[in-house]
């Protein structure tokens, strides 16, 4: 008989076999079935340029109408909701890279992510800050990129220069204050984005100061075209 010190650990092992859902349980399966990934992550009307939910129809957010970020689009696999942050805190937090591969599969069944994967001369992951590099060991937008685009990804032209406050309960103008400065393209490859096509990946947007500030980074190194793909968009607090 099993003591229930065992008992936690086989549990947890049975529930990150390949072959079962994470989300449903359901067996045979890939880590995320077919049924969980169309209810969880099904298309929804976004805004072109930040992808806040929005009505049908509409193309872009009052903010994005207003002030047009630097990214010419941005998609979003899912709204950053039950379970998606469990998964992301898994892969994030716990070191759990094994999400690495089925998230990326979210990714790019996301509508037009395939095609506008496939145009894009380089895929950049959203870079840590070397501090951060390290207490995590990984970077999850690295692991997502490769999975994405493994041939195109560059991981190192794209630099965070500086470790910046906390962002949580800042409003996006205060965002956008925090990360001046916080992002940097590889001295030595100045050069390298002049007229390309990029992709930014990432894997939870929020207010979209980050990617907004890495996406101005990119333009004024010469960029053509800027897009950014994540897994999970939040909501416009209420």
């Amino acid at each position: 008989m099993l003591s229930r010190w065992t008992a936690r650990p086989l549990t947890s092992l049975l529930a990150r076999l390949p072959s079962q859902c994470a989300l449903c349980r359901d067996w045979p399966s890939r880590p995320v079935c077919e049924p969980c990934a169309a209810r969880f992550a099904a298309s929804a009307p976004r805004c072109q340029t930040c992808a806040l939910p929005l009505p049908a129809g509409v193309a872009h957010c009052g903010d994005c109408v207003v002030h047009p970020p630097p990214l010419d689009t941005c998609l979003a696999a899912c709204d950053y909701a039950w379970p998606w942050p469990d998964c992301v805190a898994d892969f994030k937090f716990h070191g759990d890279t094994g999400w690495a591969g089925p998230l990326a599969q979210l990714l790019r069944a996301i509508p037009s992510a395939a095609a506008l994967l496939d145009a894009c001369d380089c895929v950049l992951p959203m870079p840590l800050a070397p501090g951060r590099l390290r207490e995590r060991g990984f970077n999850q937008a690295l692991e997502l990129a490769r999975r994405l685009a493994p041939g195109r990804t560059d991981a190192a032209l794209l630099l965070r220069t500086r470790e910046t406050p906390a962002q949580r309960g800042l409003s996006r103008a205060e965002r956008m204050r925090n990360l001046q400065g916080a992002f940097a393209v590889e001295p030595l490859r100045a050069g390298a984005l002049a007229g390309r096509r990029v992709v930014l990946v990432d894997d939870v947007m929020t207010t979209g100061a980050s990617l907004f500030s890495a996406a101005q980074v990119l333009r004024h190194a010469g960029a053509a075209h800027v897009a950014g793909i994540v897994l999970a968009r939040t909501d416009r607090p209420h």
